[in-house]
């Protein structure tokens, strides 16, 4: 595994330091962010020019992976964990113009996030925000939130995008997927997508360089193996575990994926 820094950083609503949450909306070219902000976004964009794609690549895996779950699937329920700044596209977004009765809750503890979120959402009486940990299973499946608008007695979405690359392995990864798991009703679905240790990428040692003096982190790169291990005891629908870009996209590729794109992988499981 490649190391970076153990645990989520500290999020802060104020202009003086930058925010992970923050730093990716700059990367998908949103307006949400600060200086301090872009700063950080330049550094990596110096190191691997291709992370602003990798960014909308996540983006977009989670589009299509929603709208084969509300569509296909008939799933109504939705529990997106550890969320960035709203943009285009979100979870709800999706799935309500699939089934305009989804229920939505997103579980986060980034302050910016949450009040967006909220200001976003005031009007949406189908998609609620929970301040809680995602690394935490109990804080978030007992919120009172996410037990007053999802029913775990039917099938649930549980969305982990690069959620648990910020768990350290002193945190067990795989046993905080585990617990969601547990949770869940048969029928039910997990969507994960991490951040992939490959030893010939040449963009990752540059990028961990790049964050080292910065408050901010990309978390930690884990084996391919490593992180299919935390789907254990789920039915790993097809195409399996690939690269984000490479899970049902909409057309042929009409270009080489640049190097930083090859840094996310992708998922979604179904609990039997």
């Amino acid at each position: 595994m490649v190391d970076s820094q153990d645990e989520v950083p500290p999020s802060f609503t104020g202009a003086g330091r930058p925010s992970v949450a923050r730093v990716y909306n700059a990367l998908l070219g949103g307006k949400d962010n600060f200086q301090v902000d872009r700063d950080v976004r330049d550094r990596l964009l110096a190191a691997a020019p291709g992370m602003g794609r990798l960014c909308w690549d996540v983006r977009e895996f989670s589009g299509r992976v929603t709208r084969f779950l509300a569509r296909d699937a008939k799933v109504d329920q939705f529990l997106d964990c550890g969320p960035g700044m709203p943009n285009t596209e979100n979870t709800h977004e999706v799935a309500q113009r699939v089934n305009r009765e989804a229920s939505v809750v997103y579980a986060a503890t980034d302050p910016v996030v949450l009040a967006h979120g909220r200001a976003l959402l005031e009007e949406n009486d189908r998609t609620h925000f929970a301040e809680a940990d995602f690394r935490d299973a109990d804080q978030v499946l007992q919120h009172e939130t996410v037990r007053k608008y999802i029913d775990f007695g039917r099938p649930v979405a549980v969305y982990h995008i690069g959620t648990v690359q910020y768990a350290s392995d002193a945190r067990d990864p795989g046993a905080i997927i585990a617990q969601y798991v547990d949770a869940l009703p048969s029928g039910s679905y997990v969507v994960l997508a991490h951040f992939v240790e490959e030893h010939d990428n040449p963009v990752i040692r540059p990028l961990l360089e790049a964050f080292a003096d910065t408050p901010v982190s990309l978390g930690h790169f884990r084996s391919a193996e490593r992180i299919l291990s935390f789907l254990d005891g789920l039915e790993l629908l097809e195409p399996g575990l690939v690269i984000v870009s490479e899970w049902w996209p909409d057309g042929p590729r009409i270009r080489p994926l640049d190097p930083a794109q090859r840094l996310a992988v992708g998922a979604l499981a179904r609990k039997p």
